[in-house]
């Protein structure tokens, strides 16, 4: 094998055990013992090593593809070995025991991520919104959030936090006639302002 050329990255390890690689946008695992540490990055054409306090925690064959996750499994804690089963399919497994909606709305938020740990996060998020709010208005809430393309946990935890999953959706109410805005002395209408 040749010369390689090294160069170095600093990089803090994150709460999963992992270390973020700019160049490649990847993340590769280390010890979980090292969480919270910072650390340097060692790197060549074909490895990634990571190094704290100038001692090799971990060593990877560097992978080319960007945004994935390398793992060697002896690096993650019991909890974390859990995240090593999560895909797409784990997630719409989990989702469809809550109903069709919940399972579109996690396929949407997997598809318009970027990152798949950062989707696999949110999706777990909303599924666990039924502990809260049951399993019925969890469905209810993503089928809005679906017509409304909005895939995001803050916008499905906001629709049920103000009880819009027993409304009408907003086709319902406008084919209803009803207007959504109260009538009160203090409204007027487009003639008060001529």
């Amino acid at each position: 094998m040749g010369y390689e050329l090294k160069d170095y990255r600093r990089a803090k390890v994150q709460k999963m055990g992992y270390v973020y690689f700019s160049p490649d946008k990847n993340y590769y695992s280390v010890p979980h013992r090292y969480i919270g540490k910072s650390t340097q990055i060692h790197y060549t054409k074909s490895t990634v090593e990571v190094f704290y306090n100038h001692e090799r925690i971990a060593s990877h064959q560097r992978n080319p593809a960007m945004g994935i996750y390398i793992t060697n499994k002896n690096h993650l804690s019991s909890t974390h070995k859990a995240y090593t089963e999560w895909s797409p399919s784990y997630f719409e497994k989990k989702a469809a025991k809550h109903g069709v909606h919940v399972v579109a709305c996690i396929q949407g938020v997997i598809s318009n991520s970027i990152y798949p740990e950062i989707a696999y996060k949110r999706a777990m998020g909303i599924i666990q919104l039924h502990r809260t709010y049951s399993s019925e208005r969890l469905n209810n809430a993503c089928k809005r959030a679906v017509e409304a393309g909005a895939f995001s946990y803050k916008r499905i935890q906001n629709i049920l936090k103000n009880n819009l999953d027993k409304e009408g959706t907003v086709e319902q109410m406008q084919a209803s006639n009803t207007p959504h805005i109260p009538t009160h002395e203090n409204l007027h209408g487009a003639s008060a302002y001529k």
